[in-house]
């Protein structure tokens, strides 16, 4: 889908069945754009009434004021359910639509991209966007009713002050559309450079660890406070804008109001058939002719920075730059295939694979192996079409891997990584991933992935914490593992899944994975474990991006070569 397309998507959802809460929100708007302007028409007919000039009685003023509070009572039951539900449901399905393309990108391009731009997108540009865009609708709508409105009622009263009253709100007019246009660049800025915030609590967060072990803490918080600095500067900036923009517009209303008051004063006194009354209802109309005169451009202003939000989110929704093959692939019946396969990250940079030439069958096992940097996880990438842009073919069953349609490919595949990413919910949901499944199969795989004593003591509706901060690291493989058993695929991808394990945790782990011989598995592992190497059909030993040797783990000890070399320092 392009990013036009994408963008009416990501709109429609603010109006989908949402038109009956949208209609009574205009109509409370609407109502709310007359109330002012009716006020004004009463205190003008009051005065009038005092000084003997008004068409109505003391009691038809009182009953058109009765009628004037009931309006108000239907404009308030009106504006505290149409607007809240309508603001409501256009948030929500906007947010769901948004977060349902981006479930939909594959993983290549997902990649390729920061996470958060997503996580700004969908929070901090999101408020911008329910307050700019969707909630603006009604208070646009009030001004431009109170505008005309107002205009009308001053036009029936006296065509000559009325045309004095537009010529003089023309200074508001200017001061507001220069600065409504600055307000939406600098809105901008601020959007931009909360990306850049949200990507830094991102990296302090994420990198914790990390930072504690290097006793980085100091220079960890001078990235937040320069971050933070530069978003609460950019947030600065817009205020004072703002500010600026409120202050010559209530200056130049109060040039206004005093104009059409001294003008209607001298049309009075030189008798041009106007009344105080109709001059206290121009100054007073004059409330609701300069507010939206001085409030309308600022509000266009922002809702035009808020379809650049939404564009900016919908241009990275569209942008879906990996494999979009439409063959289908149920299982590996006959092999997987590299043929003459080499890659690099950026183009002219130095491969990180290079000539690699092998095959997998159905049902075997398989290690990977190598030193640090030697492009093992690279290897397994591929496989997942993480990255596309290979030199060569990568076959499954005679198809290449670009043709096959990714969500083929997905379901033919199941990957354990060394970080598992556990949700913060319960050990079964953990497992299902929130889908349905009959009870024994669920059980079965929790079996099958020893997890039955981690049930048993905590019950399978523990809650694992964020990110399964309550569970150890080999209780999350564990349940990855169950995770790969309920998927049912052809192939299981585990890239250094016993890494951050110590070393009994990570042989029971590698042994589970190993009697999964229903699956093809190929495994990246850093374990030279003898006793686990000889169960493996074949072990594939990378070499600076080539494959050095392959073979049985007793072919390989006497071949003398590379993978000797490596076991031997491992032991």
């Amino acid at each position: 889908m392009n990013n036009n397309s994408t963008r009416v998507e990501l709109v429609s959802r603010f109006y989908r069945k949402n038109h009956c809460a949208l209609f009574l929100a205009l109509s409370a708007s609407i109502l709310n754009g007359l109330t002012g302007i009716i006020v004004s028409w009463i205190l003008k007919e009051l005065i009038d009434l005092i000084s003997g000039q008004s068409a109505y009685s003391f009691v038809q003023i009182l009953l058109i004021c009765t009628g004037f509070f009931g309006l108000e009572v239907l404009i308030m039951l009106l504006n505290y359910f149409a607007e809240p539900s309508f603001i409501r449901r256009a948030m929500t399905q906007y947010k769901n639509k948004a977060f349902w393309f981006l479930s939909q990108k594959n993983i290549s391009s997902f990649r390729k991209e920061a996470s958060a731009s997503y996580l700004s997108a969908l929070t901090n540009d999101a408020s911008a966007v329910e307050t700019n865009y969707v909630a603006s609708i009604m208070p646009i709508m009030t001004k431009i009713v109170s505008f005309f409105g107002s205009l009308i009622l001053m036009f029936l009263n006296s065509p000559i002050l009325t045309l004095f009253s537009v010529l003089i709100i023309i200074i508001p007019m200017l001061v507001s559309a220069i600065m409504g246009k600055k307000m939406a660049k600098v809105q901008k800025e601020v959007s931009d450079q909360n990306t850049e915030f949200t990507s830094a609590i991102n990296d302090c967060l994420g990198g914790f660890q990390v930072v504690k072990s290097f006793r980085a803490e100091n220079e960890v918080n001078r990235l937040f406070v320069n971050e933070n600095g530069k978003l609460e500067d950019a947030k600065c900036h817009l205020r004072r804008i703002a500010s600026l923009t409120g202050s010559l517009g209530l200056m130049a209303g109060i040039i206004s109001q005093l104009g059409v008051f001294l003008f209607g004063t001298y049309l009075v006194q030189t008798g041009k058939g106007i009344t105080a009354g109709s001059i206290l209802m121009f100054v007073n109309l004059m409330n609701f002719l300069i507010p939206p005169v001085a409030e309308l451009p600022k509000l266009l202003a922002g809702k035009k920075a808020a379809r650049g939000l939404i564009e900016k989110l919908s241009d990275s929704l569209s942008r879906n730059n990996g494999s979009s093959g439409e063959a289908e692939v149920e299982a590996v019946t006959e092999k997987i295939c590299f043929q003459d396969v080499s890659f690099a990250y950026e183009e002219g940079e130095k491969e990180v694979l290079h000539d690699i030439n092998c095959e997998f069958l159905p049902g075997r096992s398989y290690a990977i192996v190598g030193a640090s940097g030697s492009g093992k996880s690279t290897f397994l990438n591929l496989l997942m079409t993480a990255n596309d842009d290979y030199k060569g073919k990568i076959t499954i069953d005679g198809q290449e891997l670009r043709s096959i349609r990714p969500e083929s490919l997905y379901d033919l595949m199941s990957v354990i990584q060394q970080n598992v990413f556990i949700f913060n919910a319960s050990i079964k949901d953990n497992v299902t991933l929130f889908r349905d499944f009959p009870e024994e199969k669920v059980a079965m795989a929790m079996n099958k992935a020893h997890i039955e004593e981690l049930i048993r003591e905590r019950g399978e509706d523990y809650l694992c914490g964020e990110n399964g901060k309550g569970l150890s690291g080999g209780e999350k493989q564990r349940i990855s593992i169950a995770r790969s058993l309920l998927k049912d695929s052809s192939i299981l991808l585990a890239d250094e899944a016993t890494s951050a394990l110590d070393a009994k945790t990570s042989y029971e782990v590698i042994n589970e994975i190993l009697e999964l011989d229903s699956m093809t598995r190929i495994v990246v592992t850093h374990t030279l474990e003898e006793s686990l190497l000889r169960r493996y059909d074949e072990i594939v030993v990378i070499k600076d991006g080539t494959i050095e040797e392959k073979g049985s783990f007793e072919t390989l000890m006497n071949n003398n070569g590379y993978f000797k070399a490596l076991y031997t320092v491992a032991k």
